[in-house]
């Protein structure tokens, strides 16, 4: 499989969000992929507000099962999330279960007005009624089941998409 080059997909997201954009729309990355997506869009978009980020590990519904992620970022939103236009940034969308514990975390520093997801790449094969607002590319065909679909980040900071198997 084929996969898009990243920084075209940032160009085309950047294009699908910035017709939305407000003074008051702040952008939050889902560690680690979609900060490094946001802060891209962050710059492409020209966002006044500061850039938010957050580490779902413990909002996770299959905590139990999965246990703690091996390295947990520190979560952060430096703004006042109450009535103002939230939109949730990830690299990719799967199950649905990474959003639907962003939004649990989200709420707990406030509700927004509202809230829109945006991704780099969507592969389907949703477990939860969860669709991205943006979406720069989907998948025109499945992945097995135990593959991965993950952002990289080299030691320059360049992006690039890869498929890994368990």
């Amino acid at each position: 499989m084929t996969l898009p080059e990243v920084k075209q997909l940032l160009n085309t997201l950047a294009e699908q969000i910035r017709p939305q954009l407000t003074p008051d729309t702040a952008l939050v990355g889902i560690h680690t992929g979609g900060v490094w997506v946001a802060e891209r869009l962050h710059t492409l978009l020209g966002v006044s507000q500061p850039l938010g980020s957050i580490d779902v590990a413990f909002y996770r519904d299959d905590y139990n099962s999965r246990g703690l992620h091996a390295r947990p970022q520190r979560s952060g939103i430096p703004f006042d999330v109450a009535d103002r236009h939230i939109i949730l940034v990830d690299d990719v969308l799967y199950s649905g279960r990474t959003t639907r514990a962003a939004l649990n975390e989200l709420f707990d520093y406030g509700r927004p007005a509202r809230v829109d997801l945006a991704v780099l790449v969507d592969r389907g094969e949703r477990q939860l009624p969860i669709a991205a607002r943006f979406c720069a590319h989907t998948l025109s065909e499945a992945l097995p089941a135990d593959s991965k679909l993950a952002l990289q980040r080299d030691d320059h900071g360049n992006l690039s998409l890869e498929v890994k198997s368990a």
